[in-house]
């Protein structure tokens, strides 16, 4: 074989190696098209699970419907509101005994309550005694509460008795003793054109002629607190039962979320917590100005809940959630911000909603002009929390508490 003939021979076997390469050119173009598979089933996939959550987001009305409202910038949480562990001294008593002691009064040495199970006890010692039951069995979950009551404000009225506001039954007078039960104020019935949906709290004058109470929204009951406040409504009303007459009256309304309730030493006007916007309102019932408003506290570092007298001649004040600054207040944030509420409230039940809630219980001594005196803290509520009441007797605070199963007790004098 001659020099020209194998280079032809040569170049004749050059198609053998693009023959060779072909087969890795084939898989080349089999792994590309597989990527395809696998981001296509990908997409269809993400569609598939985005699917409900549009349908939800676009479709589904929301439960709430919120109002747009504004906060001040939170206060500085220092001087008397400086941050302090002084709550976690406190001791837990009849812990898992009694759920959802709201509110606390007394006769003597021995403690009053209303449950979450509807009842009015009596705690002596180290014992639970049922006084009565204003609703009827069965109790328990949420669709049962309406029937089975829900006692919040409790108070001593100037005969003895007690003075109990159910949030679905109505304002009631209970003898300690007998159990014996009259029903003063029916709930649910209309009051100047709106219904008494969520009867929260009472004051009795000393003469024991007339009771102020609070209904916090003829829209929403108690068992949706959680949508009342984050839809900030406005239509809350403190009221006046005169005994003498009968007479039903409206005193003040359009608040957001009216809630404990307390009257002055002259008896001539009421503080009122304003929860939904973190101030205290003095609404005047008696005197030259009755029928007026003005703010006793305004711009509170947390959400006030029920207010009692203290021995100093203040105002004990509850609050379970704060607003923390420095920090960061999810309710300033929501406050202007209404679309995202309705989403979360579409997405979300209200106890899930509860578990995202920081816990921090906060109580507070104020004084004239709302001027705070001093403050009790338990960051992370270990061991007082949700509470909504400081009852205060012989020298300790009883810590009412809307959830949680106990009352918690603070000796003052170890403070």
């Amino acid at each position: 074989m001659n020099e020209s003939a194998g280079l032809r021979l040569r170049r004749l076997q050059r198609p053998q190696v693009i023959t060779d390469e072909l087969p890795e050119h084939r898989h080349k173009g089999s792994g590309t098209y597989s990527g395809k598979v696998f981001q296509v089933t990908l997409v269809s996939l993400g569609g598939f699970l985005l699917l409900p959550l549009l349908f939800i987001v676009l479709i589904l009305e929301s439960p709430i419907q919120p109002d747009v409202f504004t906060l001040k910038e939170p206060p500085v949480m220092t001087g008397c509101w400086e941050p302090n562990l002084k709550l976690r001294e406190a001791q837990r008593l009849f812990e898992d005994q009694i759920l959802g002691p709201e509110s606390i009064a007394n006769i003597g040495d021995v403690l009053f309550s209303g449950t979450a199970d509807g009842k009015i006890v009596k705690l002596i010692g180290r014992r639970i005694h049922t006084v009565t039951r204003l609703g009827k069995l069965p109790c328990g979950s949420r669709e049962e509460e309406q029937s089975c009551g829900r006692p919040l404000g409790i108070r001593v009225g100037p005969n003895g008795t007690l003075i109990v506001a159910d949030a679905y039954l109505g304002l009631f007078e209970v003898n300690p003793t007998t159990g014996e039960t009259t029903r003063l104020v029916a709930g649910g019935q209309v009051v100047a054109g709106k219904k008494l949906s969520f009867i929260n709290d009472v004051a009795v004058t000393q003469d024991g002629k007339k009771m102020y109470f609070t209904d916090s929204s003829s829209r929403w009951q108690r068992r949706d607190y959680l949508s009342l406040i984050m839809e900030a409504t406005a239509d809350g009303r403190v009221l006046e039962l005169d005994l003498e007459t009968g007479d039903l009256s409206v005193l003040m309304e359009n608040l957001r979320f009216p809630n404990g309730i307390e009257l002055l030493p002259d008896e001539e006007s009421v503080l009122v917590a304003e929860t939904t916007m973190a101030r205290i309102r003095r609404v005047h019932v008696a005197g030259l100005n009755k029928g007026g408003m003005d703010t006793f506290v305004d711009n509170l570092p947390g959400f006030p809940d029920n207010i009692r007298r203290s021995s100093s001649g203040g105002y004990w004040v509850a609050m379970a959630a704060v607003r923390p600054n420095p920090g960061f207040s999810v309710m300033d944030f929501l406050s202007q911000r209404p679309w995202i509420k309705k989403l979360v409230f579409k997405l979300f039940s209200a106890e899930v909603l509860m578990k995202f809630v920081p816990r921090y219980s906060l109580v507070a001594e104020l004084h004239d002009g709302g001027v705070c005196t001093r403050s009790f803290h338990d960051p992370g509520g270990l061991v007082a929390a949700h509470v909504s009441e400081v009852h205060e007797h012989d020298g300790r605070l009883y810590l009412g508490s809307f959830r949680s199963p106990y009352v918690a007790a603070l000796d003052l004098r170890d403070l």
